[in-house]
């Protein structure tokens, strides 16, 4: 499975918990997760998305610790049944 079919599959998944999962480009802030979740009840988070067996860079695990330490949940997601899992956490989130 390919990076990009995990994350297709994370985006749909959100896009049926009612909430989007939006592509995140940061310029001159490298090693910021892949997708900003939007949830409808106003929850924020973000997810990681890797390879299967793939890990962060010590970059993203710095960019992800930040973000834990505002108070932000992110997700690494590396398989589509961890997206399946993700997901579903999102409803209770």
């Amino acid at each position: 499975m390919r990076e990009k079919d995990i994350e297709r599959k994370f985006r749909d998944l959100v896009r049926k918990e009612g909430g989007v999962a939006l592509k995140l480009v940061c310029p001159g802030f490298d090693g910021m997760p892949d997708r900003i979740i939007l949830m409808p009840d106003g929850s924020v988070c973000f997810a990681e998305i890797k390879r299967p067996g793939a890990v962060p860079r010590p970059l993203q695990e710095a960019r992800h610790r930040m973000l834990r330490d505002l108070g932000f949940k992110v997700f690494v997601i590396d398989s589509t049944e961890k997206a399946e899992e993700v997901a579903h956490a999102l409803q209770t989130t």
